[in-house]
């Protein structure tokens, strides 16, 4: 039962009410659920993160609940470039080889995973002490960032340097990485950057030229903070040794060829088709096309033109000696002189129209 009270100023009711309340809460039945709220209670941690998403059981890793994603709302959607994953998968297979012959040791080359994000991001996220490499590319005229990490520099270095099988290389922080040390990874990013030139030859020609060995995050920013970036990740381990490399292409510099890495990848050849190819130069040699001999042109007023009949004559202007001109439509290709071969009417080409004066001859006519 509700009571309401009417008349807040009456005292003696409100008192009457009051005790009467007190009672009832005193001999509440303890399994009873309807409380009233206490305006002034103040929310626990717990709560406080079961209201903003950050309740994940217990999970430290809360990037996809809560104010994180309101955090994250702001970033670009980028769009997926099939085919460049096909030309990272390509590049993992000839460094397995190329890197086998490089350190004459047991190689195994893995692709973790392959993202998109922001360029700056990625700098901020990359453990140091760390080398990077700045490399162009030439027919693109943009640069990309090759990462090696601390694990794989001494790795390389123990290999090269002709370390022990089986044993981790010993790392020694705290000191700039030496000459002989930075010669030694130079040598690696080369190898890795032919291979990287190779691994996009069936899709376009590409070469990436080593440009400079950087140490400091802030000197290898090739691209704005802000702009995004295709991060490719791969791990290589020789026996007990390895560390990771990274791979980043900003989108800008891949721009020329965003057309041809959209594609989807169809059966076991993806670019060019060779057979394709050969088999349409082939049949352009054997299409037939007419060939117009103009002997004359002149203007003619239209009543002249519908006078004439069978019978008519017109007089050409045209020389006995005079060159004519062989037509493709509206094409000049040659000019030759008029003459006879065998009661027939016939034309010698003395000269081939649009070619640069010792150019080769057109197969199957003679030059005067």
């Amino acid at each position: 039962m509700n009571a309401v009270i009417e008349d807040p100023n009456d005292e003696d009711l409100a008192s009457a009410w009051a005790s009467s309340i007190g009672d009832v809460d005193d001999a509440a039945d303890p399994f009873d659920t309807v409380a009233q709220p206490d305006a002034t209670r103040i929310l626990n941690q717990a709560e406080i993160d079961s209201l903003l998403g950050f309740d994940n059981g217990g999970s430290e890793d809360v990037d996809t609940n809560g104010m994180q994603r309101i955090i994250s709302s702001g970033l670009v959607s980028y769009e997926r470039l099939p085919m460049l994953e096909i030309v990272f998968d390509r590049l993992v297979r000839i460094m397995s080889t190329s890197l086998r012959n490089f350190t004459n040791d047991n190689v195994e080359v893995s692709i973790d995973n392959v993202v998109s994000l922001r360029f700056g991001d990625y700098l901020d996220s990359v453990p140091l002490p760390a080398m990077f490499a700045v490399f162009k590319a030439e027919e693109w005229e943009n640069y990309g960032l090759m990462v090696i990490d601390s694990a794989m520099i001494y790795s390389i270095v123990d290999v090269l340097l002709g370390g022990r099988r089986g044993t981790a290389a010993m790392r020694i922080e705290g000191r700039p990485y030496t000459t002989i040390e930075r010669s030694l990874v130079e040598r690696l990013i080369r190898v890795v950057l032919a291979d990287l030139s190779s691994s996009f030859d069936p899709l376009c020609a590409i070469t990436f030229r080593f440009e400079r060995l950087e140490v400091n995050p802030r000197f290898a920013a090739i691209s704005r903070l802000s702009n995004a970036a295709v991060l490719a990740r791969m791990h290589v381990d020789m026996e007990d040794r390895g560390g990771r490399m990274d791979l980043v292409l900003p989108y800008a510099t891949l721009e020329p060829v965003r057309e041809l890495l959209l594609q989807q990848f169809m059966g076991e050849k993806f670019g060019r088709d060779a057979i394709w190819e050969t088999h349409l130069a082939e049949e352009l040699w054997n299409t037939e096309v007419d060939l117009d001999v103009v002997l004359d042109e002149q203007p003619m007023r239209l009543s002249d033109i519908i006078a004439l009949k069978p019978g008519s004559q017109f007089i050409l202007r045209h020389g006995r000696e005079a060159p004519v001109k062989l037509r493709c439509g509206n094409v000049v290709l040659f000019e030759g002189r008029v003459g006879r071969r065998k009661n027939r009417v016939a034309v010698r080409i003395e000269q081939v129209v649009g070619r640069l004066p010792g150019g080769p001859d057109t197969p199957g006519l003679r030059r005067g």
